[in-house]
């Protein structure tokens, strides 16, 4: 069975499954009945990270940099074909059976709200920062010059190298409005097609009409105005804002489904975009747009002031702020915070503190990768693999966040002191600026004024939680003697010769090995061999066995033998999830 395959089985097949998408790491799941899932069996799936249940019937699966891949597999399995999107009013009916969980679930829809919004160009964003990357180490090395700087001119070769970066920042609002108008339900070309508007060349060159532009001081900054029909539009560069976007999509997906209840059925396709478009259009040019410049403005201004009034203070604030911001999102609005300080100020004073967290988080990751080797945890060393990967050659936290660091509560106070310290040397060497937005990563050290710095800093940020991991363990004194079992489980040992005694028979000695221990404490939860009519290795971690009286089966002293998870697929016959060793185990209770 394939990993896709065990996937849709583990939340409860295809009949359960109400949507699926993806964003960098995690497939993402809205599920008819959640209550059907069990993370310990998704945990044990070959090939995946970790899971991550939430509210509203919501379940998300870390996959890892592979997700596109088996998000495909999925999709093209022949049971998940059978399976038609729901309609509007089955989706509905779901709705009102299932009902908003609290807060918690409206807070989870407005975090996958922005997370959508930004997750299907983290590919070009990422791209975009290496050329960044590459631009400035150029400038370092002296072969060109300070290509941040405005004033200067470069060579028309390295202007065009300049070029390829700028298509994705630029243009940055139009690809949000576009995965925020689609998220939010509204036709995603509308959404994008109202943000065009106000980025055209000819919207910017009415602030240059003589005798009918005029300029004016809002919000202590010089703005330029002119009078539309007797109204004043504020005329703002909108290159690389992303709360403008977010904004009018928050609106747009309402008005969108509001109109297609109003208009009959047959005539949405012509009446629903223009009428959007004709109220949208104007009501974002002169009020969403210069509310989200301005909400983008006065949080800048605030972070702003902290670093002015301490850059100690606001060193440390920021790495030991992130770790709680990246699991609710949170640290996309930020990001949008950091373009828009290098596009006013000609740099940005926050990636630099941000780099100590990514750089915490990615050694905590390498400490439990120590451990995994140490201990032959296989499963483990395979997440931690991938997400230490995607971490220093990427920048990116997901992986080992979802993968590893929230499952294990011991992780994160070791975390958060490599955070402190490398926030702490940040601070005591007067902060960092980069011109430029880049993922914080190996790959992308010379964006940074300041490299020695800054590479002291991350370095003692990467080695300190990865020692104090390696020192404590992640795990509590049950999970690592556990951890040892399996492992010893699912090595062949070989033991030193014993001589038989005529008490001693040869089968008693050989079972005296921690597979046959593992395998005669296993057979004794299911009932012992009599009650045992077939047994049958699967998938590479788990084990399908057929009961006489499946009555006799006890779930607590099974976990107690080390089975991660037990499941009942029908009358009699149970998964059980032991591991890697699974085809091993299986041979030994055939014995």
């Amino acid at each position: 069975m394939s990993t896709a395959s065990e996937i849709v089985q583990a939340v409860g097949g295809p009949s359960n499954i109400q949507s699926l998408t993806h964003c960098a790491t995690r497939l993402r799941f809205q599920l008819v009945d959640a209550s059907r899932v069990s993370s310990e069996t998704v945990d044990a799936i070959n090939g995946v990270m970790g899971s991550v249940a939430q509210a509203g019937e919501r379940f998300q699966i870390i996959i890892g940099g592979g997700v596109q891949t088996v998000f495909n597999e999925i999709n093209a399995l022949p049971e998940m074909a059978k399976v038609g999107a729901p309609s509007d009013a089955e989706v509905k009916a779901a709705a009102r059976a299932t009902g908003i969980r609290g807060k918690v679930a409206w807070i989870d829809s407005f975090f996958e709200f922005l997370s959508d919004s930004f997750r299907p160009i983290l590919g070009a964003l990422l791209g975009a920062s290496l050329i960044i990357t590459f631009m400035s180490l150029m400038s370092t090395l002296g072969i060109i010059g300070n290509w941040a700087d405005p004033r200067t001119v470069l060579p028309p070769s390295w202007q065009f190298v300049n070029l390829m970066w700028q298509s994705v920042f630029v243009f940055l609002p139009l690809m949000v409005a576009y995965n925020a108008s689609k998220k939010i339900g509204a036709d995603p070309w509308v959404g994008f097609a109202i943000m065009a508007m106000v980025m055209l060349p000819g919207f910017a060159a009415l602030g240059s009409i003589e005798n009918a532009s005029y300029t004016a001081t809002v919000e202590g900054s010089r703005v330029t105005l002119i009078h539309i029909f007797g109204v004043p539009l504020t005329i703002f560069n909108y290159s690389s804002q992303v709360f403008p976007p977010l904004l009018m999509a928050g609106l747009l997906g309402p008005l969108y489904k509001g109109l297609k209840k109003i208009i009959p059925e047959n005539l949405h396709l012509i009446f629903v975009p223009f009428i959007s478009m004709v109220i949208m259009l104007p009501l974002t040019a002169f009020l969403i747009g210069p509310i989200g410049v301005y909400m983008a403005g006065w949080i800048a201004s605030g972070l702003s002031a902290i670093n002015k009034f301490s850059p100690f203070v606001f060193a440390i604030i920021i790495p030991l702020a992130y770790p709680f911001m990246v699991p609710l999102g949170l640290h996309w609005p930020i990001n949008a915070i950091m373009l828009l300080n290098i596009q006013s100020l000609g740099y940005d004073f926050i990636q630099g503190p941000m780099g100590a967290w990514n750089f915490a988080c990615f050694g905590a990751t390498a400490g439990v990768l120590y451990l995994a080797w140490r201990d032959k945890d296989e499963a483990m060393k395979q997440t931690a693999t991938g997400a230490l990967a995607a971490g220093l050659l990427g920048g990116i936290s997901e992986p080992s966040l979802y993968g590893i660091h929230l499952r294990f509560k011991r992780i994160y106070p070791r975390m958060l002191v490599g955070c402190l310290v490398g926030g702490v040397i940040i601070g005591i060497g007067g902060g960092l600026h980069t011109s430029a937005f880049v993922f914080t990563s190996l790959l992308t050290i010379p964006a940074f004024n300041n490299i020695p710095l800054y590479t002291i800093a991350i370095a003692a940020a990467f080695f300190i939680p990865m020692i104090l991991v390696i020192i404590s363990d992640y795990r509590d004194p049950e999970q690592i003697a556990a951890a040892k079992a399996k492992a010893a489980a699912g090595v062949d040992v070989v033991a030193p010769p014993v001589v038989a005694t005529a008490k001693e028979s040869p089968v008693a000695v050989a079972n005296t090995s921690p597979m046959s221990q593992e395998a005669s404490a296993i057979l004794a939860a299911l009932g012992g061999k009599g009650n045992l009519k077939a047994l049958e290795a699967l998938a590479v971690t788990r084990l399908r066995v057929d009961l006489v009286d499946e009555a006799r089966l006890d779930d607590a002293a099974l976990k107690g033998a080390g089975v991660k998870a037990v499941t009942r697929i029908s009358p009699g016959v149970w998964h059980l999830i032991v591991g890697q060793h699974a085809e091993q185990l299986g041979k030994a209770l055939k014995k």
